[in-house]
């Protein structure tokens, strides 16, 4: 049974909001990772970690992972790959909280009818649609100790034309994506989330 949004107080259409949110932030891991691993010689991503950064060819989500030595090079390699992805998950899932938040504040202010289901399900197809479209872009082996780091990464225009061509999406929130997608990762970066 659905519950549209204009029967609800917009009290209760926060509370679902926040309650979406909720699910969605348990489901991720609290993994802490360093910011500067001050490893000599890697590359920057290396040191780095997870990050939201932008520059002049376009707006990204990196993850990077790591592997110990291990004697089967396969396996080490799809390891750090995995944490890799792992990691972008992590951070894409902030900025999609963030997303569905403003969305969730533009349905609020307007008459526009959509269910609670109907935004939790959106958000969840948006994560999982858009995690499939990340790539490892690089991988770095330290000479010292064999250990593999690998780079995930998640282009927001990627991101943008996944959303576009998605066709379970509700029309409204590809709307919103295609007009406010940047400017809030243009904020969410600038918070260094």
């Amino acid at each position: 049974m659905s519950v549209l949004i204009n029967r609800l107080p917009k009290v209760s259409l926060f509370n679902a909001i926040l309650c979406a949110l909720f699910i969605l932030s348990a489901c991720s891991s609290n993994t802490k990772v360093e910011s500067d691993l001050g490893l000599k010689g890697a590359p920057d991503w290396v040191n780095k970690g997870k990050q939201a950064l932008s520059n002049k060819k376009g707006r990204y989500f990196h993850g990077s992972g790591s592997a110990p030595a291990m004697s089967d090079t396969s396996l080490q390699r799809s390891t750090a790959d995995n944490r890799a992805r792992a990691e972008l998950a992590q951070i894409f899932s902030s900025y999609m909280n963030v997303l569905a938040s403003d969305y969730g504040a533009a349905l609020s202010d307007g008459e526009q009818t959509v269910s609670e289901q109907s935004l939790s399900r959106t958000i969840e197809n948006t994560t999982k649609l858009n995690l499939q479209g990340a790539e490892i872009i690089a991988r770095w082996k330290d000479p010292k100790t064999g250990v593999v780091y690998s780079l995930a990464e998640l282009d927001m225009n990627k991101f943008k034309t996944i959303i576009h061509t998605a066709s379970q999406m509700h029309p409204d929130f590809k709307t919103f994506v295609s007009s406010k997608a940047d400017d809030i990762f243009d904020s969410f970066n600038s918070k260094g989330q």
